[in-house]
């Protein structure tokens, strides 16, 4: 064995046996292990209401297959979106005597609900924290996107007070094309109809009520992405959603739209985004989700080379604006899903029901 693989098999038997005591319970505590931990999750789960019933146990690393026997003795695991819930680590988590896995999130692509069910796993999740938070931030990325702010900010810093390049344009009478109108797009479209727009809503479910006292046209995709100036998403990851925005439908838009992802990072093909950038047929584009971010959002990799070719090419564009997954970090937000996952982790041990409308 080499010098290399006794140390990774140290590694191993040390991250093995630091695991293995944090699962030890508590008397008369029920263990909670949280996975992909910051210290704003630790700090706001450990304050919410009914935390203190429970043996919290927050681990920096993801759940995934390597890492579930760290979840070993713990009635309940909580997750979060870059968390690895297939139907390995679901079988892994469940022989270790876990019941219950509780989303601290809204999207559950990542989670294999079909093995969950054969496992007689039960999942939750936090359907709605703050559609305010993540709207708020869509407008943010809109107005900073279209006005250069990032690029002025940045330049005044350096006592560069030139306004070359920093042209915008009045949302005011333009049209915005909003896919996707659960409570965050109905939000947005709202604010963005404040702004004088007119708002496009497309959506599998209409909501033309709502629509009709707002005064919001319902239309179909393809017409939202040619006749809209700006673009934002606000729809969940599903099978139809996977990267609906493609080459196809980005030769669709307006020359110059803009573009704007606070949803799921595979609403979006990557490549063809880039292709479209370079030729200059989109105008710009704000992400705050990435198709690949698992490994590289909510880290802190500014001491090493970016492994990721299409975001650091992405990256590379001074009409892009990307920021790491925060639309969801306010403390309204944090606070709600402390609240929700601490209730339903609290009721399952109690053998309560679950709060309504979070099972799935």
């Amino acid at each position: 064995m080499g010098r290399r693989d006794v140390c990774s098999a140290t590694l191993l038997l040390i991250f093995h046996s630091d695991a293995e005591k944090a699962c030890q319970m508590k008397i008369g505590k029920p263990v909670i292990a949280v996975f992909d931990t910051k210290p704003y999750d630790r700090d706001y789960l450990s304050r919410a209401k009914g935390a203190a019933e429970l043996d919290w146990h927050f681990h920096d690393f993801r759940l995934e297959a390597e890492t579930a026997f760290a979840a070993k003795g713990a009635q309940a695991v909580c997750v979060f979106v870059n968390d690895a819930v297939n139907a390995e680590v679901l079988e892994r988590l469940a022989n270790g005597g876990t019941r219950l896995v509780a989303l601290r999130c809204a999207g559950f692509n990542n989670v294999d609900l079909k093995a969950a069910k054969k496992l007689d796993l039960s999942v939750t999740r936090v359907p709605s924290y703050s559609p305010h938070a993540v709207a708020e931030h869509t407008i943010a990325l809109i107005l900073a996107l279209n006005r250069k702010i990032h690029r002025a900010f940045n330049r005044v810093r350096e006592f560069n007070f030139s306004l070359n390049g920093l042209v915008g344009f009045d949302l005011c009478g333009k049209t915005a094309g909003v896919l996707g109108t659960g409570k965050t797009g109905r939000i947005v479209a709202e604010i963005l109809r404040g702004f004088g727009m007119r708002v496009l809503a497309s959506d599998p479910y209409p909501n033309q009520e709502w629509a009709a006292q707002n005064v919001i046209e319902y239309v179909e995709t393809k017409t939202l992405a040619q006749e809209s100036d700006l673009i934002t998403l606000h729809a969940p990851l599903t099978p139809e959603t996977d990267r609906i925005v493609n080459s196809e439908t980005l030769a669709l838009m307006k020359p110059g739209v803009i573009l704007i992802n606070v949803s799921r990072g595979r609403l979006i093909h990557t490549k063809a985004l880039i292709n479209a950038l370079k030729t200059g047929h989109v105008g710009g584009v704000a992400l705050d989700v990435y198709e690949e971010e698992e490994g590289i959002f909510f880290e802190d990799l500014s001491g090493e080379v970016l492994q990721d070719d299409e975001l650091a090419r992405l990256l590379t564009f001074p009409n892009v604006l990307v920021t790491a997954h925060q639309a969801f970090l306010t403390r309204e937000a944090l606070n709600e899903i402390a609240r929700v996952t601490v209730e339903n982790v609290r009721r399952f041990t109690s053998r309560e029901p679950f709060l309504e409308g979070t099972v799935l």
